[in-house]
């Protein structure tokens, strides 16, 4: 039997569970791939609930958090925020997915794609022309997700983590 798990729309005092998801996401799936140090220095600094607190009271970002009954446990969240990424043509009509994470176990139950989903239906709500997103260029699984969901890769950035410099895809889905 699937799990039931909600995604709702984040309000002020789920900046608690929005750190806990991201930073455990994070831990996980970048556990033996980035360094130790570096992961718990990202986390420190890119997912304290100060962060979290500052995008919800942000009206230019929309958070959601996917919960699972009973008992309403945080599994995920994802953060839609003004587009800014390093291509030479954004615009203040396109808006990034700078977050969409899951735990592991929840990866491949469909929920990544409601997610996306929501995505794109605030986009367009909102008049977006593109929806963007940076990713791991070596986390190919992610890649591959969001392929099938119809974006392409435009470009690259560098993407610091606890000092150290990755390179990340850039991918982008018109609307």
């Amino acid at each position: 039997m699937a799990p039931n798990i909600q995604l709702r729309p984040c309000t002020l005092g789920d900046e608690g569970a929005l750190s806990l998801i991201g930073q455990a996401t994070f831990l996980e799936t970048f556990a033996g791939v980035l360094g130790g140090q570096d992961i718990l220095s990202h986390c420190a600094a890119a997912h304290g609930t100060q962060t979290y607190g500052a995008w919800l009271s942000d009206p230019n970002y929309k958070l959601w958090l996917a919960e699972i009954d009973p008992g309403s446990a945080p599994v995920g969240f994802m953060v839609i925020a003004p587009a800014q990424l390093p291509l030479p043509d954004i615009s203040e009509r396109d808006l990034e997915i700078k977050r969409i994470y899951l735990l592991h176990p929840f990866q491949g139950s469909g929920l990544g794609k409601r997610m996306v989903t929501a995505a794109k239906e605030h986009a367009r709500a909102s008049a977006a022309d593109r929806l963007l997103l940076g990713v791991y260029a070596n986390n190919e699984t992610a890649i591959g997700f969001y392929q099938r969901a119809g974006f392409r890769q435009l470009g690259s950035r560098k993407f610091n983590v606890g000092g150290r410099d990755y390179d990340d895809h850039i991918m982008g889905l018109s609307l």
